[in-house]
């Protein structure tokens, strides 16, 4: 933690923070688009960052007008990345951070991922859920990240004010919802090196 800065809870992002877990959901999101001919960049992913799957898997169809149900295709695209979860690796120095913390002060997830996956996420690298007071996904709120709806609800829950709430986050629409939540952000790329696919 940097020297001076005062909290009273800690609020992570999953995917991404707590796991290197977006190199698995692009090679998913990779091979869920690949039958219907459409593509998508690694760096078009990164620019989703946040994004529940239901709105990437929109953004999709609409983009290349694929001519297919939205919950098939977020059905699909998330089984395949559930099968790749024994290739996901923690983030040690986040992970490192929840251990410290825990007990100490309340700790919660907050993720543009469905619950099934945050779990996932987790088992995969080896953090109980019960590390953390309470963990908000896209089905809890209404607007995605960068609006700061899942980082407020986050600190209603824990009933901390969010100026005392601290988040680690690992892309920007993620950055951005913490700074239009009023909570300061410690952006985990900047001590770690997410791998890439491309």
């Amino acid at each position: 933690m940097p020297d001076g800065l005062t909290f009273d809870a800690i609020i992570f992002d999953c995917d991404g923070t707590l796991g290197d877990s977006m190199p698995m959901h692009y090679v998913a999101w990779v091979e869920t688009l690949t039958p219907y001919g459409a593509t998508m960049s690694e760096d078009e992913f990164y620019a989703m960052g946040g994004w529940p799957t239901k709105i990437v898997a929109q953004t999709m169809l609409d983009r290349f007008d694929i001519k297919t149900d939205l919950g098939t295709m977020v059905k699909h695209k998330e089984k395949l990345f559930v099968q790749k979860l024994s290739e996901v690796p923690p983030v040690p120095q986040v992970v490192e951070v929840v251990h410290y913390y825990h007990g100490k002060i309340p700790l919660a997830v907050a993720t543009g991922g469905l619950p099934e996956v945050c779990l996932g996420v987790l088992k995969s690298i080896g953090l109980s859920p019960k590390l953390f007071n309470t963990i908000v996904t896209c089905e809890d709120v209404q607007s995605h990240k960068p609006e700061p709806e899942i980082f407020l609800e986050a600190a209603r829950r824990l009933n901390v004010p969010p100026d005392r709430c601290i988040v680690f986050e690992d892309v920007d629409p993620g950055i951005e919802a913490a700074r239009r939540a009023g909570m300061v952000s410690i952006d985990v790329r900047t001590f770690y090196t997410p791998r890439r696919i491309t």
